[in-house]
């Protein structure tokens, strides 16, 4: 009981740092671009990471479980692998709490892949590692953020050349801003509805799917231009007021986007934070309570997802400041690509089952916008050490769970 007492306050304080670094990372680009208030930034974040979790996240939780190393061979003992998730835990909170504080966005991805393997290499050997899946993983590491960045760049091109440099950016965006709130619908109605339904076992065919996508954001679409219609505008403006309106409508096509990227975030992010004591309640004496395993692994979700928006709520500026406005200066319009580009593709790697880093996917996704402006819009050092933080993680998480388990097991 004791050390489940442990996980659940170790799971609790890791989730803190992911929402602290992983969740701010997510809404920098709406907060740092000032797209919507801060009061509407919160409630999004906390409505779709619930959602998030609760209705695409089982894909990963059982990537987690039983992808990277072979649990059928600590079956006869579960003691070992109750502390090796223990140290997976403590690792994976001191490195996301320490970065938190520098303000560096690293992946809670990198850290608990990383570890998990660190303790299955000293627990069980090189060989129970499935190193297929951990290698398949690392190319999503680089691709994913590599996939968002060259997205992110056609689309803010797109703009650039549809709108901004029009002669009448004002009445050419009144004709484009549509074509994007299609756009932004298909992805907002694969992610929300269609992975919804999946959870309650509904499944479509490939047309169907289709037809659904399409009368959504058919819908989607109408509404946005209602609320386009809305917004207050001057009769008379200036070059320079027209632009400034022209990023209010973008400012309403990143409040949607937002909602599609937090809850990539949740379906991802949360799963994994919470695989470790999931694992743990599933190897301990918890069945005695007649928890079954769905319900425990809803149970870890919630507990999860009040963790990572508590950690949001009291700690997330830094990382906030760092990639909303550290790396390059983002208008609404620009957060827009960046974070539309990087949902896409978070969404893709969730549906097929790999834990992508939604942290290093929206950073490459912000990058590329940066790039579509000239690389004298880039702070290069605050990328370095991004970059730097992305390729320490793997090695320094680790090493600490190898030595957290050796202590743990001299103890217990």
């Amino acid at each position: 009981m004791t050390i489940l007492i442990l996980a659940i306050i170790l799971c609790f304080l890791m989730t803190w740092g992911v929402g602290a670094n992983d969740l701010a990372n997510v809404m920098s680009t709406t907060i740092g671009s000032k797209a919507v208030t801060i009061k509407t930034a919160v409630t999004i974040a906390i409505i779709f990471e619930f959602a998030g979790a609760f209705l695409g996240g089982s894909h990963v939780v059982e990537t987690m479980k039983s992808g990277i190393i072979n649990t059928q061979l600590l079956e006869n003992q579960p003691d070992v692998l109750i502390l090796g998730m223990l140290s997976v835990l403590t690792a994976c909170t001191i490195w996301m709490n320490l970065a938190s504080f520098f303000g560096v966005p690293v992946s809670i991805t990198n850290a608990l892949v990383g570890s998990v393997v660190g303790f299955g290499a000293l627990s069980v050997g090189m060989e129970a590692i499935h190193w297929k899946q951990v290698s398949n993983i690392s190319i999503g590491w680089v691709t994913s953020p590599l996939i968002a960045g060259l997205t992110a760049f056609a689309l803010f091109t797109s703009i650039q050349y549809t709108i901004f440099t029009s002669l009448d950016p004002l009445k050419r965006a009144k004709w484009m801003v549509p074509f994007y709130l299609f756009l932004t619908g298909i992805v907002l109605t694969y992610m929300i509805i269609l992975k919804g339904l999946n959870h309650f076992h509904v499944h479509y065919s490939l047309f169907d799917a289709f037809l659904i996508a399409f009368i959504s954001s058919g819908f989607l679409t109408l509404l946005g231009i209602i609320i386009l219609h809305k917004l207050p505008e001057k009769h008379i403006m200036k070059r320079k007021d027209r632009f400034n309106q022209v990023e209010k409508y973008f400012g309403v096509l990143m409040g949607l986007t937002s909602c599609v990227m937090v809850f990539a975030h949740g379906s991802n992010d949360v799963a994994l934070a919470t695989s470790p004591l999931n694992l743990i309640f599933s190897y301990s004496n918890i069945h005695h309570y007649n928890l079954s395993p769905g319900m425990l692994m809803n149970a870890t979700l919630l507990f999860g997802c009040v963790g990572v928006v508590s950690g949001f709520l009291v700690y997330g500026r830094k990382v906030i400041e760092t990639v909303g406005s550290g790396i390059t200066a983002l208008t609404p319009s620009r957060a827009f690509a960046a974070t539309l580009s990087a949902a896409t593709t978070v969404i893709i790697a969730n549906t097929l089952g790999l834990p992508v880093s939604a942290t290093q996917t929206l950073v490459g996704a912000v990058l590329g916008v940066g790039l579509a402006r000239g690389i004298g819009a880039l702070n290069l050092v605050v990328i370095r050490n991004i970059f730097m933080s992305w390729i320490v993680t793997l090695p320094a998480v680790s090493i600490m769970t190898v030595i957290l388990y050796k202590i743990f097991n001299s103890f217990y």
